[in-house]
């Protein structure tokens, strides 16, 4: 017997008199109100335009949805918000707070979302240093290692004294493992998966440096090292 779904609210009785019901007319709701905070913090500094501005566009405009702009700044937002996995934002492309975030609440063409997808962020994040034909958008990596540099320094009123870089080179989890990772094997012993190790330069609590270290393959075949338990 098929199951009837069309009620539009459910009634749970009173309480001291009042109504309580569960209804589904709230519209379009979403649980990263937070982020607008990160979206003021922005608009004060304009990192995402000066992180934009380090990225060249060679994209037709007139055929253009998503400018470089509002693609770095759904890719930094989406990662300060714990959304790290590019395929996030095939749902996170109809999240009113990202279209909040970009200042877009509505596409220009139709079909398309207020805000890009898995696809066209991945193109962004595989761009080359000179654009080709299938990655039409390029970027400056020394533009790019410079900018936190830049944040930092505008930060202090007057220069200060001294700088203490704390390099925080601490195994934090990355895909797919970190470098030295074991872990258990099928039958005894163990394996040691070979993966990127995240690197941060750090001040005063300001990151001036961030960057993957390439992983270290371990001897053995395919990246793996069996050793005895």
């Amino acid at each position: 017997m098929p199951t009837e779904c069309n009620s539009e609210s459910f009634d749970f009785g009173t309480v001291e008199g009042r109504c309580v019901e569960a209804a589904f007319d709230a519209g379009l709701v979403t649980s990263d109100a937070g982020a607008l905070l990160l979206g003021a913090t922005d608009r004060a500094i304009r990192m995402m335009d000066r992180f934009a501005s380090c990225f060249h566009d060679e994209r037709r405009p007139e055929l253009i949805e998503h400018s470089v702009a509002t693609l770095v700044g759904q890719r930094v937002f989406g990662i300060a918000l714990g959304y790290e996995d590019l395929n996030d934002h095939d749902e996170l492309r109809h999240d009113p707070m990202m279209a909040v975030l970009a200042g877009k609440l509505e596409a220009g063409r139709e079909k398309c979302a207020p805000v890009a997808g898995k696809s066209t962020l991945n193109r962004l994040e595989l761009s080359k240093l000179e654009p080709t034909r299938y990655h039409k958008i390029s970027h400056n990596p020394v533009a790019i290692k410079n900018l936190p540099v830049d944040v930092f320094l505008e930060a202090h009123a007057r220069p200060p004294k001294q700088i203490i870089l704390d390099l925080d080179a601490t195994d934090d989890p990355t895909r797919p493992l970190t470098v030295g990772v074991e872990k258990p094997r099928q039958g005894g012993g163990r394996v040691t998966e070979a993966g990127p190790r995240d690197q941060r330069q750090q001040c005063e609590e300001i990151v001036a440096d961030a960057r993957l270290q390439p992983a270290v393959e371990p001897q053995g075949r395919r990246g793996f090292e069996a050793s005895r338990p």
